[in-house]
Parts: C-alpha cells; structure tokens; sequence
C-alpha cells in the first residue's frame, strides 16, 4: 500500500520556520549555535514533543527525537539533516530533510502505523561550517571522524569558541557524542544544483559524494602608506594574491570535473590608503575521483611553494583544513530509493553530491544514502534558493517508503 505525508502540514512549517532568522530575499540567517540557531531548534522541539517524540541531546549539540518502534532495542532508522544556515542562505537547505523527517514520524502517528525498528530524528550542529569550521562538525564528533576537543577548540571570526556556545546553551552537561548502532542513515536534500531541473527529474537517487579539501593561505608581507613608497620598495602581498587567483582558477579549469573556490579574501589592516601588510585567503577543491583530488592539492601546494620563490619577500604559508574523502553511499539503500519511487510514479536519476552532508560521516558508521529533490535554477546558499511544493512533497514521500521499508510497519 502506498502513504503520503501531508504535504500543506509540511510546506507550512518549512514557512514556519524561515520565519527565525529572516534575511532581505526570502533568506535565512540562523548561524551555527547563535541564539537565532537554537530558536529554530526550539521551534522544532516544540512540534516534536507535542507529538510525544522524545528529545535527546549530546555534548556537541545534535538533537535526537525518537519515535519508538515495536522492538524498543532493535538499531533504529535514522533521518535527518541541519537547521543551521549559511549568512544569506535559503530556506530549504538542510531544513527540508529535518522538517521531513518529522512530518514522516507524525505521518506514521496519523496513520496508527507502528513500526518494528524505533526512528531517530537527528539534527546535527554546524553542518554548514559558515560559523565555525570545519563544516559537517557535530556528525563528525559523533561518527568518530572528528576529534571532540578539536571541535570544542574551533573558534569563529570574533574568537568566541564552539565550547563557549554550548556552555552558553546548555549542552556541555549531555553525554559525550556517539550516534550508536543503527540501521540506516536517510537524508532527504534539495539537490543544491541545476542538474534534476534541466533532465525534468523529480528525485535525484545518490549515490556518492566529492571529496572536499579546504586550505587556509595567508600572504605576510610589510603595512605602509600608500603615498611615499615606490612601488618597487614595497612587500605588497597583494600581487601574489593575484596570482594564487590564476592558479586555483587553472587547477579548476584542467578537468572538467573539478570544482574550485576562493571563498573569503581578507587584506589587512582593511585601510585604503595602506598596503597591506596580511592578506588571508580561502581555498576550496573537490572532485568525485580522490586520485584526481589528490593532483589537484599537488598543483596547489607546489604552485604556492614557486610563488613563494618568485616572491621571496613575501611569506607564504599553506595550511590544510579540512579534507572529507570521496564517499560510496549504500547501493543497497539505493536501489530501495529507485523501487519506492517506482512505486510512487516519480521519475529518478543516479547523481554524486557536489555538495558535502552529514551524510558523507555517517556512512563511514553505517549503511546510508540521500535523496535530492530539485531547486530552482540550481541556486542554493543564497536566499533565492527555492524548491516547490510539490517537489518537497515528492521527496517526503519517497522518504516515508524508504522509513516503512526499513522500520518494517506493523500494521
């Protein structure tokens, strides 16, 4: 038999919830651990619990809501996704996989439908990364990929640390991070890309993930007034800076598969009529093939080291940040998306994540997969990013029957 959830119920609270943390163009703000942050996740508290979910909490900040199953020790079915955004992010980004995930379990209550296993709910904290970095940090604690002082000690632009946060919210009193055994893991995701649109696609069936490395650079040279120093007299970083731009740009260019961002550029002391003495930058590389990423950190690393010799006076320091390998989510899992959605009369196409999730930790811990629904335009981390309704909808539903095919409804 097939079920639906309530698609109005569910478009109601993705509105709902787009109203904490409004930014100008239907955006949202709502940084990792910011009072706007757990506003949200009050918010989503209070549904929860008013349908006797029961809330869970750790030490790093992820939420659990448990719908419990007919076998109350049995590994449970996880679902979910993050509620935190990015500066101008969108509405749909992260949060469609949460809202989902609850509109899924309060679907199963309508419907007097019990199930074997019991479902968790999990909202996991700074998925995002825009606040504190690394992104994808509370499943990374909780998978064991992250080390949690290494988290605790990560601070944001002002200097406040994320253990300042959660002291500040309470969490530092809940156990110690560990998602435990499970089942599956299923995350429901707005596809962040043009690629469902433009094939006419409803559900993206994912099957993996980019690797993903980030670099921080950062170019010293000397701070002087603009006017009295020639410019051959000057230890300007910034012609190096110009020069790191045309190289990410070529590595980027040489592999039609490749992806790379300067994502921030920071001269300092930020005066116009200074030569900067600092310029910091940030680097971003991907590539679905992690021999190919791997070339792509040679040609950055040794770029910089010639850079560096052509411009002896300048410093210039690479550091690597962060590095999420390529991910091979669970074939299994995916050919039960494609039969649900055979079932459901909605058409389907295989994808690789440009984008990193949550996802990409849990899979190292258990069997998982993701299910992307189209944006418009391709447009995400912006608050134009838009999905419809009715692609929301065909989503949730896809994610009740894959729920119902591994919690196994009881009747």
């Amino acid at each position: 038999m097939l079920y639906h959830v309530d698609g109005e119920r569910l478009w109601a609270r993705l509105m709902a919830m787009a109203r904490i943390g409004p930014v100008a163009g239907d955006g949202n703000c709502r940084l990792t651990l910011s009072d706007e942050d757990e506003a949200g996740r009050a918010l989503l508290a209070s549904w929860c619990t008013a349908r006797g979910f029961a809330l869970r909490r750790d030490a790093i900040g992820n939420l659990f809501f448990r719908r419990e199953g007919r076998d109350p020790a049995a590994p449970p079915v996880l679902v979910g996704s993050h509620l935190d955004t990015q500066p101008t992010g969108g509405r749909f980004d992260g949060i469609l996989g949460v809202l989902a995930g609850l509109e899924v379990l309060e679907t199963l209550c309508d419907l007097g439908l019990e199930t074997e296993r019991p479902l968790d709910l999990c909202v996991w904290t700074n998925e995002e990364g825009s606040r504190f970095q690394p992104a994808m940090m509370g499943s990374g604690v909780a998978c064991g990929i992250l080390p949690f002082e290494q988290a605790l000690a990560a601070c944001d632009a002002d200097g406040v640390r994320v253990a300042d946060e959660l002291s500040r919210h309470g969490y530092d009193t809940e156990p110690a991070p560990d998602i435990g055994p499970a089942d599956c893991y299923i995350e429901l995701h707005i596809e962040q890309g043009p690629i469902l649109e433009a094939s006419g696609k409803t559900i993206g069936v994912v099957t993996g993930g980019q690797g993903i490395r980030w670099y921080e650079i950062v170019l010293t040279g000397e701070e002087t007034h603009a006017g009295p120093v020639p410019m051959r007299l000057r230890k300007d970083p910034v012609p190096v800076l110009a020069r790191l731009i045309d190289l990410v740009q070529e590595i980027g260019n040489r592999d039609p598969e490749a992806r790379c961002t300067i994502g921030t550029v920071r001269a300092l002391p930020g005066s116009i009529n200074v030569v900067p003495g600092r310029v910091e930058m940030t680097v971003d590389l991907r590539h679905p093939d992690e021999a190919e990423l791997d070339v792509m950190h040679d040609a950055l690393i040794q770029g910089c080291g010639a850079l560096a010799k052509r411009f002896p006076d300048i410093a210039l320091e690479v550091s690597p940040r962060w590095h999420s390998p390529v991910v091979r989510f669970d074939a299994t899992l995916a050919g039960q998306v494609k039969s649900c959605c055979e079932r459901l009369g909605l058409a389907t196409r295989d994808m690789v994540s440009g984008a990193g999730h949550d996802a990409f930790h849990l899979a190292r811990r258990v069997p998982t997969v993701m299910i992307f629904v189209p944006c418009r335009d391709g447009i995400s981390h912006n608050p134009r990013e838009y999905a419809s309704p009715e692609d929301a909808t065909a989503g949730a539903d896809v994610l009740l029957a894959m729920v119902l095919e591994r919690a196994g409804a009881c009747g």
